[in-house]
């Protein structure tokens, strides 16, 4: 079970990096600086926390920091 979650949960981070690239593309095309800066700091955030290097969940990091 817990298997199938991760499995299900690295796609779905998978697929939203894909998305993101595109649209930064996208951004960048249009030169839309901020907007792609933006964009590629969400890109980078998901291959961090695929490789996981970053949590995903912000508030799980800030107890793990306080102990």
């Amino acid at each position: 079970m817990a298997y199938m979650y991760s499995r299900r949960r690295t796609e779905t981070l998978d697929y939203l990096q894909s998305m993101l690239g595109q649209l930064r593309a996208m951004a960048e095309a249009e030169r839309c600086d901020m907007l792609t800066y933006l964009i590629e700091m969400a890109y980078l955030e998901a291959s961090d926390i695929i490789r996981g290097e970053r949590p995903a969940n912000v508030h799980q990091a800030r107890r793990t920091d306080a102990l």
